[in-house]
Protein backbone atom coordinates (compact mmCIF):
# COMPACT_ATOMS: atom_id res chain seq x y z
CA UNK A 1 0.00 0.00 0.00
CA UNK A 2 1.77 3.30 -1.09
CA UNK A 3 1.65 6.64 1.44
CA UNK A 4 -1.18 7.93 -0.77
CA UNK A 5 -3.08 5.12 -0.48
CA UNK A 6 -3.17 5.27 3.36
CA UNK A 7 -3.58 8.87 3.49
CA UNK A 8 -6.93 8.19 1.58
CA UNK A 9 -7.79 4.82 3.64
CA UNK A 10 -7.10 7.40 6.99
CA UNK A 11 -9.08 9.98 5.61
CA UNK A 12 -12.34 7.65 5.11
CA UNK A 13 -11.94 6.08 8.43
CA UNK A 14 -11.85 9.39 9.97
CA UNK A 15 -14.91 10.75 8.09
CA UNK A 16 -16.90 7.38 8.94
CA UNK A 17 -15.64 7.86 12.84
CA UNK A 18 -17.04 11.93 12.43
CA UNK A 19 -20.31 10.98 11.38
CA UNK A 20 -20.63 7.77 13.66
CA UNK A 21 -22.65 7.85 16.77
CA UNK A 22 -21.97 4.17 17.93
CA UNK A 23 -18.88 2.25 16.99
CA UNK A 24 -17.29 -1.27 18.04
CA UNK A 25 -14.11 -2.81 18.28
CA UNK A 26 -14.09 -6.40 18.19
CA UNK A 27 -12.12 -9.15 17.13
CA UNK A 28 -13.32 -12.39 14.66
CA UNK A 29 -10.28 -13.26 14.27
CA UNK A 30 -10.02 -17.30 14.23
CA UNK A 31 -13.54 -17.27 12.48
CA UNK A 32 -14.19 -19.53 9.16
CA UNK A 33 -14.89 -18.86 6.15
CA UNK A 34 -18.35 -19.75 6.67
CA UNK A 35 -18.34 -18.67 9.98
CA UNK A 36 -17.65 -15.36 9.13
CA UNK A 37 -19.88 -15.01 6.21
CA UNK A 38 -22.76 -15.93 8.44
CA UNK A 39 -21.51 -12.51 10.59
CA UNK A 40 -20.77 -10.22 7.29
CA UNK A 41 -24.75 -11.82 6.48
CA UNK A 42 -25.83 -10.90 10.23
CA UNK A 43 -24.87 -7.28 10.26
CA UNK A 44 -25.97 -6.42 7.11
CA UNK A 45 -29.52 -7.86 7.80
CA UNK A 46 -29.20 -5.71 11.09
CA UNK A 47 -28.20 -2.64 9.22
CA UNK A 48 -24.53 -2.87 10.82
CA UNK A 49 -21.94 -1.85 8.62
CA UNK A 50 -18.54 -4.05 9.39
CA UNK A 51 -15.04 -3.78 8.35
CA UNK A 52 -11.77 -5.03 8.65
CA UNK A 53 -8.98 -2.42 9.28
CA UNK A 54 -5.75 -1.96 10.13
CA UNK A 55 -5.08 -0.89 13.71
CA UNK A 56 -2.27 1.53 12.77
CA UNK A 57 -4.68 2.99 10.11
CA UNK A 58 -7.42 3.07 12.80
CA UNK A 59 -5.44 5.09 14.91
CA UNK A 60 -4.33 7.31 13.14
CA UNK A 61 -7.65 8.09 11.98
CA UNK A 62 -8.71 8.24 15.71
CA UNK A 63 -6.28 10.80 15.99
CA UNK A 64 -7.71 13.15 13.63
CA UNK A 65 -11.23 12.66 14.53
CA UNK A 66 -12.88 15.15 16.34
CA UNK A 67 -14.16 13.05 18.51
CA UNK A 68 -12.55 11.99 21.97
CA UNK A 69 -12.05 7.99 22.06
CA UNK A 70 -10.23 7.74 25.15
CA UNK A 71 -8.26 4.45 25.73
CA UNK A 72 -9.71 2.97 22.68
CA UNK A 73 -6.29 2.85 20.79
CA UNK A 74 -4.90 1.17 23.26
CA UNK A 75 -7.05 -1.97 23.00
CA UNK A 76 -5.83 -2.04 18.80
CA UNK A 77 -3.79 -5.12 18.93
CA UNK A 78 -4.08 -8.12 17.25
CA UNK A 79 -6.72 -8.17 14.48
CA UNK A 80 -9.81 -5.72 14.45
CA UNK A 81 -12.64 -4.73 12.87
CA UNK A 82 -15.34 -1.89 13.15
CA UNK A 83 -18.73 -2.50 13.67
CA UNK A 84 -21.00 1.01 12.77
CA UNK A 85 -24.90 1.24 13.48
CA UNK A 86 -27.18 3.41 13.73
CA UNK A 87 -28.79 1.75 17.40
CA UNK A 88 -26.03 2.04 20.20
CA UNK A 89 -26.98 -1.38 21.31
CA UNK A 90 -27.07 -3.52 17.98
CA UNK A 91 -24.24 -4.66 17.41
CA UNK A 92 -23.94 -5.67 21.17
CA UNK A 93 -27.13 -7.97 20.90
CA UNK A 94 -25.54 -8.93 17.49
CA UNK A 95 -21.98 -10.14 19.13
CA UNK A 96 -24.15 -11.83 22.16
CA UNK A 97 -26.45 -14.15 19.83
CA UNK A 98 -23.94 -14.52 17.97
CA UNK A 99 -21.09 -15.78 20.41
CA UNK A 100 -24.15 -18.35 21.17
CA UNK A 101 -23.56 -20.48 18.13
CA UNK A 102 -19.67 -19.88 17.96
CA UNK A 103 -18.68 -20.02 22.17
CA UNK A 104 -16.10 -17.37 21.98
CA UNK A 105 -15.98 -15.11 19.07
CA UNK A 106 -16.62 -12.50 18.49
CA UNK A 107 -15.07 -10.97 21.02
CA UNK A 108 -15.37 -7.44 22.19
CA UNK A 109 -12.73 -4.99 21.96
CA UNK A 110 -14.54 -1.64 22.81
CA UNK A 111 -17.20 0.62 21.93
CA UNK A 112 -17.66 4.30 21.54
CA UNK A 113 -21.96 4.97 22.09
CA UNK A 114 -23.38 8.60 22.06
CA UNK A 115 -19.95 10.37 23.40
CA UNK A 116 -19.14 7.17 26.00
CA UNK A 117 -16.07 4.58 26.09
CA UNK A 118 -16.57 0.55 26.66
CA UNK A 119 -13.44 -0.89 27.21
CA UNK A 120 -13.17 -5.08 27.15
CA UNK A 121 -15.55 -7.95 26.38
CA UNK A 122 -16.86 -7.55 30.60
CA UNK A 123 -18.70 -4.69 29.18
CA UNK A 124 -20.93 -6.12 26.52
CA UNK A 125 -23.82 -6.99 29.02
CA UNK A 126 -23.97 -3.07 29.94
CA UNK A 127 -23.97 -2.53 26.06
CA UNK A 128 -26.81 -4.86 25.65
CA UNK A 129 -29.10 -3.26 28.00
CA UNK A 130 -28.29 0.27 26.37
CA UNK A 131 -31.61 1.45 25.39
CA UNK A 132 -32.28 2.85 21.70
CA UNK A 133 -33.53 6.79 21.40
CA UNK A 134 -36.77 4.86 20.17
CA UNK A 135 -36.80 2.82 23.38
CA UNK A 136 -36.48 5.67 25.68
CA UNK A 137 -39.07 7.53 23.88
CA UNK A 138 -41.42 5.30 23.92
CA UNK A 139 -40.95 4.53 27.52
CA UNK A 140 -41.23 8.42 28.20
CA UNK A 141 -44.79 8.54 26.18
CA UNK A 142 -45.82 5.57 28.19
CA UNK A 143 -44.90 7.28 31.53
CA UNK A 144 -46.78 10.12 30.64
CA UNK A 145 -50.14 8.22 29.20
CA UNK A 146 -50.34 6.49 32.49
CA UNK A 147 -51.50 9.24 34.44
CA UNK A 148 -54.01 10.39 32.02
CA UNK A 149 -55.71 7.37 31.14
CA UNK A 150 -55.80 6.72 34.81
CA UNK A 151 -58.27 9.60 35.09
CA UNK A 152 -60.38 9.16 32.11
CA UNK A 153 -61.08 5.90 33.35
CA UNK A 154 -62.13 7.64 36.50
CA UNK A 155 -64.08 9.87 34.95
CA UNK A 156 -65.89 6.63 33.41
CA UNK A 157 -66.38 4.79 36.16
CA UNK A 158 -67.89 7.47 38.34
CA UNK A 159 -71.05 7.25 36.37
CA UNK A 160 -70.96 9.92 34.84
CA UNK A 161 -72.24 12.16 37.92
CA UNK A 162 -70.53 14.75 39.53
CA UNK A 163 -70.25 13.37 43.04
CA UNK A 164 -69.08 10.29 41.96
CA UNK A 165 -66.61 12.06 39.52
CA UNK A 166 -65.00 13.43 42.33
CA UNK A 167 -65.28 10.71 44.79
CA UNK A 168 -63.07 8.65 41.81
CA UNK A 169 -60.80 11.34 41.84
CA UNK A 170 -60.39 11.90 45.34
CA UNK A 171 -59.34 7.76 45.74
CA UNK A 172 -56.87 8.35 43.61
Amino acid sequence: MTREEKLNVIEDLTAQLGNASTVYLADISGLDAATTSDLRRACFKANIKLAVVKNTLLAKAMNASEKDFGDLPGVLKGSTSLMFAETANGPAKLIKTFRAKTKDKPLLKGAFVEEAVYIGDNQLEALVNIKSKEEVIGDIIMLLQSPAKNVISGLKSGGGKLAGILKTLSEK
